[in-house]
């Protein structure tokens, strides 16, 4: 039995954190500020303050980091926003990077 359970805990020891990821907004000359803003609280959950200050760094910089994740949960996010710019006829694009 003590055996089974070191061997447990060995394995156990090779997992590793998942990789994380930078979700990050690009700015375009078409999509409203408003909707940056309110895309920023649906997806992201930000408050309405971080959500303005995050749409003002995507306008002024032409990108911003929105958060990092877990690689499945930032690619959901991803493809939230992209959903949610086609419904509304806007460009907006949103991309990952390793963090």
């Amino acid at each position: 039995m003590e055996t089974s359970l070191k061997k447990a805990v060995t394995e156990e020891k090779k997992l590793s954190e998942p990789e994380n990821f930078k979700v990050i907004l690009l700015n375009d000359d078409y999509t409203s500020m408003n909707f940056v803003v309110d895309v920023i609280m649906l997806v992201f959950h930000k408050n309405a303050e971080e959500a303005e200050q995050l749409m003002l760094a995507v306008h002024n910089k032409g990108r911003a980091i929105i958060g990092v994740y877990a690689g499945d949960i930032a690619k959901t996010k991803v493809d939230q926003v992209h959903s949610l710019a086609v419904r509304h006829d806007f460009p907006l694009q949103c991309i990952m990077e390793r963090a």
